[in-house]
């Protein structure tokens, strides 16, 4: 029943996104509201950029209508715990804030601070990392370890979501594979969370057929923008938390399934292609968020490849590393901190392959 009433969730979000988008990018338009392209960015049209601005209430809404139903039938066993109650208001304001940045523009250092004070609510409502299930030997961590842990990785996830946005897809692509797995752990734990994730699992799979399939010259096509970015940085950042603590009343894990290392494969791509570009320009002497085409994404298309094939191609290396932790881990039984460290290792050597498939095209040429 869980499943029926989360697919009814994604099929209403779905469905009004599909309805409600080219209403907004005919709005975009009238209003000049565009994603404008410049020396750093793969697009040569100015692009509608307020796609994502749907994610959140579409997903509202088929939330609503499940719990409609579940009314009208008599059935009360929809409830909203603390931490619920935690994702919404928090997903409100990084809304707010978003909505903002797109249509205004904001300061990058107000975005930062509203995402710190987000992350903080977490461990405010002790939904915090509590446990690193014996990743380099490390069980359970005390408090003031936690804490600060879990606000870093918080604004890790998000900014990473944000900023591998580059290409059509991409961001919309890694967060439907995280989506996808939460749905389905989430459809086995808890009836909220499953609406939640199947929810904006439609929204974002409408969204996807504009931005990936719009015309630009028919006002079809739309960029997510930072509003988009940054509720499903949140949702995702706040799922992987989730999932990862270890709290047997609410998500009965045992601590050897080590739920850390499927939160951590979800996201991989994005947080270390952040980590990896941070520590390139840091060491060139230049600012960590000094805009430039060093992500994965922007080396796949100068090694080659269209924006197309590059998609398929981070999104089947980013399917491949969560396939083999989790066939390693749980079959062969590879520890975490080793599959850590293969993940590393292949991140690295794909980067390596595409500079050295660059520097041929450039000796070539």
């Amino acid at each position: 029943m869980i499943l029926l009433y989360a697919l009814i969730a994604f099929g209403v979000s779905a469905l009004l996104t599909y309805l409600i988008m080219p209403v907004l990018i005919r709005f975009c338009v009238a209003r000049g509201l565009f994603d404008m392209p410049n020396e750093r960015k793969v697009h040569h049209n100015k692009i509608p950029r307020l796609g994502g601005v749907l994610f959140a209430p579409a997903t509202m809404m088929g939330m609503a209508a499940v719990v409609i139903i579940m009314i009208l039938q008599g059935n009360n066993s929809v409830q909203f715990g603390l931490s619920a109650v935690l994702l919404f208001v928090a997903l409100f304001l990084i809304y707010i804030i978003g909505i903002v940045d797109d249509i205004l523009g904001l300061d990058a250092k107000i975005k930062f601070a509203v995402q710190i004070i987000t992350a903080v609510f977490m461990p405010l409502c002790n939904l915090y990392i509590n446990n690193l299930y014996g990743f380099c030997g490390i069980y359970e961590i005390p408090v003031w370890v936690g804490y600060p842990l879990t606000v870093l990785v918080f604004l890790l996830i998000v900014n990473a979501i944000n900023l591998i946005d580059g290409i059509d897809g991409l961001a919309s692509g890694l967060c439907m594979i995280c989506l996808g797995v939460f749905s389905w752990a989430f459809t086995r734990l808890s009836l909220p969370y499953s609406l939640f994730t199947f929810g904006l699992m439609g929204s974002v799979l409408s969204f996807m057929y504009f931005n990936l399939f719009g015309k630009t010259e028919r006002s079809t096509k739309t960029f997510m923008g930072d509003t988009g970015s940054l509720i499903l940085g949140y949702s995702i950042a706040y799922f992987c938390i989730k999932y990862a603590m270890f709290n047997p009343a609410v998500v009965p894990i045992h601590v050897h399934d080590c739920p850390i290392l499927l939160s951590f494969s979800l996201v991989f791509i994005p947080v270390i292609d952040l980590i990896r570009v941070a520590i390139e320009r840091t060491c060139k002497g230049k600012g960590m968020f000094t805009p430039d085409k060093t992500h994965i994404h922007h080396l796949c298309m100068a090694a080659g490849m269209s924006m197309h094939a590059a998609l398929a191609f981070i999104l089947c290396l980013q399917i491949v590393i969560i396939s083999i932790n989790m066939l390693l881990f749980h079959v062969v039984g590879i520890s975490s901190t080793w599959l850590v460290l293969s993940n590393l290792l292949l991140y690295l050597l794909v980067i390596a392959s595409l500079r050295a498939h660059i520097r041929y095209r450039e000796a070539k040429a």
